[in-house]
């Protein structure tokens, strides 16, 4: 559809097709009266249409996510979970894993380390029926009932709580990924084996981000 106005013969065009042409002469001053609303309506039809088609195919949002009760989401955790009070592993659930898990891989980093990412905890090869992790997961490399643990930076299996030098609050990011596969990774793999590993296998993503400080 093509819209012109030649004010200064006081012509006003419309083009209904290639082969039929509508032409309307107006009275001075009526041009811009009417041709400015069906610009903003030709204006607003074209903005909706490229606005609202992108929602069509957007994903339904996902249930999965990983959550504890021991601590809320960027809220402080308790001295039990760190190296000032038993350093035991705060229970975690996560309900609604994406179609077609086969497996889970959980990692725990501290990005704010003086040194750089500290790691404090890797497992992987969770089972796909697994819905969370209880409190106090042994330090071994082997998780009853299925699963392995890798080294975190403190050099031994399983977890190693928050112990910060004293000052500002470090953060805690609990991340867990979902994915299509086993790994076929021995007991006491590295952060950085796990994650290559998962590579390309990755479902879907969840994250619980604790603070502490001393």
């Amino acid at each position: 559809m093509r819209r012109f106005c030649r004010c200064d013969s006081l012509l006003f065009s419309r083009t209904i097709s290639r082969s039929r042409n509508l032409t309307v002469r107006f009275a001075p001053g009526v041009c811009f009266t009417l041709l400015l609303p069906m610009m903003l309506i030709s204006l607003a039809s074209c903005g909706s249409s490229a606005l609202s088609s992108p929602m069509k195919n957007d994903p339904p949002a996902s249930g999965f996510r990983i959550e504890s009760g021991a601590f809320a989401e960027g809220k402080s955790i308790p001295k039990r979970f760190t190296c000032e009070g038993a350093d035991v592993s705060p229970a975690l659930k996560w309900p609604d894993p994406p179609v077609g898990t086969r497996s889970f891989v959980l990692v725990v980093e501290d990005p704010d380390a003086p040194g750089g990412i500290w790691t404090h905890w890797v497992a992987y090869n969770l089972p796909a029926g697994a819905r969370g992790m209880p409190e106090n997961a042994p330090k071994q490399e082997r998780i009853p009932g299925g699963g392995r643990q890798g080294l975190n930076s403190f050099g031994h299996a399983g977890y190693g709580g928050p112990c910060p030098p004293p000052g500002k609050a470090h953060r805690y990011f609990f991340r867990l990924y979902a994915l299509d596969t086993m790994l076929s990774l021995k007991p006491g793999a590295s952060k950085e084996d796990v994650l290559a590993a998962a590579k390309g296998h990755i479902l879907g993503e969840a994250q619980l981000m604790g603070r502490f400080k001393r």
